[in-house]
């Protein structure tokens, strides 16, 4: 093996990390409860629909890796090169987003949490003790701990719902249609399949948050990575999200479509039915596997918002005042920004605050977030295009990534204003 070839391999094995926390980011409430009600509901129809979907986002979110790796800064200085207009809004959709999603996943993580356990102690306070958790190990850890704990949280969730899949695949009736009927959709399975499309595999900024985690990533491991190594890291992660999304479909068709079921609304109240049902369909033994597949997936979500967040936070504040230096690779550990801590004590004590007085209209909180990425998520993937005209050669976008993203862009846009008709018309 030539010098080259060893440096290489090293270069992919530093690389391995943001995009493993891209999955466990986005492998949560867009899978465990989405993916599972399109097969309880549609059957295999709509797995078509999920796949279009990771294959039209999949540009912009490719872009804040592959940013970061070809300029060692993140996507938002490439923002702030487009001028302060997209860095405000990038603020503005993260100042109504975080709150509403940071508490919706914490209280899914947490009511699953208790059914696992067989407890009946307050999803709220349990709530709390989770975000506690979460920004303690994040504290004493910074993003090793991040990299470590998500990883071993992702294995536990990708190898439970692998064997929960296996075990039900032989229930799964085949002979249903792989193709949607669309002549007899009403507006509530438009809405559905809007929000399922809008929010699978996620929201768009999270492509912010891989771009940061690459950086962070290469001062835990001390090497810089390679543009190639970056994107192998990504694709690696992306892909895991969209073969366990088509998993979670197969456990809808296997454990509750046909069945005489009332699928609840609330994501924590579905979470719990499902292990529920699997113990009935499959019996006894299955639950503590579809329970902690069910609860490892909030888990890995929660704390990696409870981090991006504050990550995005930090560095946004300094790109409002100056420009950003490449990141360098230094012996010194980088020290916890101060707006990171305050955006952190911001975030838990919002959230809280939302569960402590709110959780009964959490629903309508979340879904004005979530709301409110899905109607900007062509505007930012927009901006993740515009930003790569900053890049140097080695990174600049391919032929067809450029036509891809630029489609991409068109179908959210098109979803989108689909969304608004329907919303908005009887």
């Amino acid at each position: 093996m030539s010098v080259g070839e060893v440096d290489e391999e090293r270069s992919f094995r530093h690389a391995i990390g943001p995009g493993i926390l891209f999955a466990g980011a986005a492998v949560g409430v867009s899978h465990l409860v989405q993916s599972t009600r399109a097969g309880a509901s549609y059957g295999l129809s709509l797995i078509g629909v999920i796949l279009l979907a990771n294959l039209v986002k999949y540009p912009a979110f490719r872009l804040g890796p592959q940013y970061a790796a070809a300029t060692h800064t993140s996507l938002l200085e490439g923002y702030r090169r487009l001028g302060r207009a997209p860095l405000v809004l990038y603020a503005l959709v993260t100042a109504a987003t975080m709150f509403g999603v940071q508490a919706a996943v914490t209280f899914v993580c947490a009511a699953l949490l208790l059914a696992l356990l067989g407890s009946d102690a307050s999803p709220v306070l349990a709530s709390g003790g989770l975000l506690a958790v979460c920004l303690g190990l994040l504290a004493v850890g910074s993003y090793a701990w991040l990299d470590r704990i998500t990883k071993a949280s992702v294995a536990i969730f990708t190898v439970a719902t692998l064997v929960a899949t296996a075990v039900a695949i032989g229930r799964v009736d085949w002979t249903l249609s792989w193709w949607p009927d669309v002549d007899a959709f009403g507006r509530g399975d438009w809405l559905f399949i809007a929000a399922l499309v809008g929010w699978m595999p996620s929201a768009i900024d999270v492509s912010h948050w891989q771009s940061l985690w690459v950086l962070a990533r290469a001062k835990d491991a001390g090497k810089l990575p390679s543009v190639r190594a970056a994107l192998f890291d990504f694709h690696f992660g992306y892909g895991m999200t969209a073969f366990l999304a088509v998993c979670f479909v197969l456990l809808g068709v296997a454990v509750i479509h046909g069945r005489d079921v009332e699928i609840p609304q609330q994501a924590h109240a579905f979470g719990a039915l499902l292990v529920r049902l699997y113990a009935e369909t499959l019996g006894e033994w299955s639950r503590p596997i579809v329970g902690a597949a069910a609860f490892f997936v909030m888990f890995s979500t929660t704390f990696t918002v409870v981090d991006g967040f504050p990550r995005a936070l930090d560095v946004l504040a300094q790109r409002l005042r100056s420009v950003e230096t490449p990141t360098t690779i230094t012996a010194e550990r980088a020290p916890i920004g101060r707006t990171y801590v305050v955006s952190a004590a911001v975030l838990f004590v919002g959230s809280m605050g939302i569960l402590a007085f709110a959780a009964s209209s959490l629903r309508t909180l979340v879904d004005f977030a979530t709301t409110a990425s899905f109607l900007t998520a062509p505007v930012l993937a927009a901006l993740n295009h515009a930003a790569m005209r900053h890049v140097p050669e080695v990174g600049r976008m391919s032929t067809a990534l450029r036509i891809g993203s630029l489609a991409g862009i068109a179908v959210q846009a098109a979803i989108a204003v689909g969304w608004l008709w329907l919303s908005f018309t009887e």
